[in-house]
Formats: C-alpha cells, sequence, structure tokens
C-alpha cells in the first residue's frame, strides 16, 4: 500500500479567533478563509480549521489526536511556546525537545525540535 497524509482539521468554536491564533503561530495568513472550514497551507500540508457547530456536529475536545509541529531549532521552539498554555512540560524525548501546548480552541499540540 502506498499512502500519504496531506491534511487533518481542527475543531473550533471561534473561527476568527483560531485563524488569529494561528496566523501569529505559524507567522503566516491563513490561505483559505471560510466562517466553515478555513486552510493554512504549511510547506504543502493543508491544516484545515472546522467551524463544527455550525454544521451541527458533536465534538469532544482533548488529546485524542495530537498534531506535532517541528521547528528548526530550539530558539524558535522556546519563543514559539511563550505564552502558551503548556500541557505537556519541555522534555528530551530521544533525540527531540518535546512540549505540549493548548491551542485558543482547547486542542492539544505538539512542537518538537531535535536536540542540538
Amino acid at each position: 500500500m502506498n499512502c500519504n497524509i496531506k491534511s487533518l482539521y481542527l475543531c473550533v468554536t471561534d473561527m476568527e479567533r483560531a485563524i488569529l491564533f494561528y496566523e501569529s503561530f505559524f507567522e503566516q495568513k491563513v490561505t483559505v478563509k471560510d466562517n466553515i472550514y478555513s486552510v493554512f497551507d504549511i510547506n504543502g500540508f493543508r491544516l484545515g480549521l472546522f467551524a463544527f457547530e455550525k454544521m451541527q456536529e458533536a465534538h469532544t475536545f482533548g488529546s485524542n489526536c495530537l498534531p506535532s509541529v517541528s521547528v528548526e531549532n530550539i530558539s524558535i521552539f522556546n519563543k514559539k511556546l511563550e505564552g502558551l498554555k503548556i500541557i505537556f512540560p519541555v522534555t528530551i524525548i530521544g533525540n527531540n525537545w518535546v512540549a505540549e501546548f493548548e491551542d485558543s480552541e482547547g486542542n492539544h499540540i505538539e512542537l518538537t525540535t531535535p536536540v542540538e
């Protein structure tokens, strides 16, 4: 089998707030802006924001799916974590620094960078 994962979406309760959060975090503008489903193109990977309540869908927030974002060095890693609600503290796991934070909508996101 030959498969790829090229996208995922996060459920959001406030699209504008979520867009502002991720525009700041990724330091880029949203690629497709919509009140139901907005998209960021992160180097060819599509990160969607889905306003599930507007589609009358149920959702349980938590840590059952953990998107992982990698940055190139510890300096950027530490800068990205500033001011965020840390869920899992900065820890070395294998050859990476790892932390987990909560986004503006309650989703848990992992941030990693190689140990230099």
